[in-house]
């Protein structure tokens, strides 16, 4: 039997902010970009941006879903859920 890396185990999504400055992170699957200004991270609770400055990532360990962003940190926004996408046929047949 081949193992199937698609039914992977969700993560917990913790997420704790200290004083604005430092911003640990469980449950993330992914960092899709960074600099000094903007986090995007893939979570198990869904796509979240950082927004601040100065930001740095000074810890991530995707195996553990584990992240530690320290700068000053002026937002956190969580993106919608976006509609499932039906195709050519699905829209055919209503």
């Amino acid at each position: 039997m081949l193992y199937d890396d698609s039914r992977k185990p969700t993560l917990s999504h913790v997420l704790n902010l200290t004083e604005r400055k430092r911003l640990s992170l469980t449950g993330v699957e992914d960092v899709e970009a960074f600099d000094e200004e903007t986090v995007v991270l893939s979570t198990s609770g869904g796509a979240l941006t950082v927004r601040g400055s100065s930001l740095k990532i000074n810890k991530l360990t995707l195996d553990g879903g584990e992240l530690l962003v320290e700068g000053r940190i002026d937002s956190l926004e969580y993106a919608a859920e976006r509609e499932r996408r039906r195709g050519f046929l699905g829209k055919l047949m209503g």
